[in-house]
């Protein structure tokens, strides 16, 4: 029986994460559904993609993973101490680059501010090195 992520997973802890998502309701997440004949190959290379963006964000690495039809398999690696070395810009603008404005003039003076935020930047970089 599955456990509750905070029950299973120590946040202050680096350690390795074999992590599955499924998809629900007959739902397909790539290939050809054989329910309706509709092909959704085109999703795996956007799957891929958003893992290698977010693996280059957060301080959790992409050990390995594979996109199945209706399903997708995940190894991570999840080490706090990464995000501790960061400065407070680079949280920042790791932070903008997940986050992106709408108004691209803002960019700069969001990246100062946020740098600025010392009780934010601390929530941020914790929640850079979170496997949720």
């Amino acid at each position: 029986m599955p456990l509750a992520r905070r029950l299973s997973v120590a946040s202050d802890a680096a350690g390795t994460y074999h992590c599955v998502s499924r998809c629900v309701r007959r739902a397909w997440l790539c290939g050809i559904d054989a329910y309706t004949g509709i092909d959704y190959s085109h999703r795996k290379r956007w799957v891929e993609d958003r893992l290698q963006r977010l693996g280059g964000i957060f301080a959790v690495g992409v050990y390995g993973y594979a996109v199945m039809s209706n399903h997708l398999h995940v190894v991570l690696r999840v080490d706090p101490s990464v995000s501790k070395a960061w400065t407070n810009l680079e949280v920042a603008q790791r932070w903008a680059r997940l986050f992106p404005c709408r108004d691209e003039g803002n960019y700069d003076a969001r990246i100062a501010a946020l740098s600025q935020n010392t009780d934010r930047l601390a929530l941020l970089r914790q929640r850079l090195a979170d496997l949720s």
